[in-house]
């Protein structure tokens, strides 16, 4: 008589009570005490506001007077706004052949790395020949190999093919990354060897194999891959900084840096030269980062 009557207090108590006088501890939906769910997000809006502070000083300074930018102490919204800044900044500064080599060297480097890293990654995620181990160790090592390690090397191959101060030069020597193999190889892994099979039992060659069941089912990795070699291309810096000697073969991010060095440059050009550079990187996120989520999760990484 006793065991029943405490279950049925048991079972008529408040969900975050605790026994025999203990403290109430309130929980939320997913079983979490309430103070940590408050810690956690107070934690992730402290990160998101300093992350968002630089950008959005950027995007009001960029519609500010030279004068205005020189103040003591500085403001935070501009005056009068300015939108000449960014007509003034399109107009004298070759822009438009700037924001050209960056749109091509973005595209081409895409295109290739995602044929190139895609090919790499079939071969070793559904071909068994000897040393695939290896090969596959010496493509993580890779990842671990920062780019001024190997950036004279690749320099003085570039300069033996003539790629240097071209498009191709800026196009070529990057499209090969091993981030973007390991991920591929990852995600080709969990496609049923049997599909491959079946394949080549009713008669299929190779190249068609891998063209029309692999790369459709790696739709979500291709995805991944796409979107970083994108916002790769699109804000490097050192490797054009080098391989560019002309100033017509500029992108974005090394005009910006040479004219920030030029004391005759007004800072409210370069600041509206900034943001337009920003945006495309910034909406490509906004807009696909599910997909980039997405993919990364359904390639075993967790």
């Amino acid at each position: 008589m006793s065991t029943t009557a405490t279950t049925d207090t048991e079972a008529t108590r408040p969900a975050g009570k605790q026994d025999k006088g203990k403290r109430w501890t309130s929980t939320s939906s997913t079983g979490a005490p309430t103070t940590v769910v408050v810690l956690r997000y107070a934690v992730l809006i402290a990160a998101s506001i300093g992350v968002l502070i630089p950008l959005v000083w950027t995007l009001l300074s960029s519609f500010k007077s030279q004068g205005e930018l020189g103040k003591r102490p500085p403001t935070l919204l501009p005056e009068s706004f300015a939108p000449t800044n960014y007509v003034e900044a399109l107009s004298r500064f070759e822009f438009t052949t700037y924001l050209t080599n960056s749109v091509i060297v973005t595209i081409g480097a895409t295109v290739l790395t995602v044929v190139i890293n895609t090919m790499c990654a079939y071969g070793l995620a559904k071909y068994n020949f000897r040393g695939r181990t290896a090969l596959f160790i010496l493509v993580l090592a890779m990842i671990m190999v920062p780019l001024q390690v190997i950036l004279i090397s690749v320099y003085q191959v570039a300069n033996t093919l003539g790629l240097v101060n071209s498009l191709w030069g800026l196009i070529i020597p990057p499209a090969a990354t091993p981030t973007g193999v390991f991920l591929l190889r990852q995600y080709m892994l969990t496609i049923p060897d049997e599909l491959i099979e079946s394949a080549r039992v009713d008669g299929a060659r190779e190249f068609p194999i891998f063209l029309r069941i692999i790369v459709p089912l790696c739709g979500p990795a291709i995805a991944v891959v796409t979107i970083f070699s994108v916002m790769w291309r699109w804000n490097d810096f050192l490797w054009p900084l080098i391989i560019s000697q002309d100033r017509a073969k500029y992108t974005l991010p090394v005009a910006l840096a040479q004219f920030s060095a030029e004391e005759t440059v007004s800072f409210n050009y370069i600041l509206a030269m900034s943001v337009v550079t920003m945006l495309p990187v910034i909406i490509i996120f906004l807009f696909l980062q599910r997909h980039i989520v997405t993919g990364i999760s359904n390639t075993g990484i967790k």
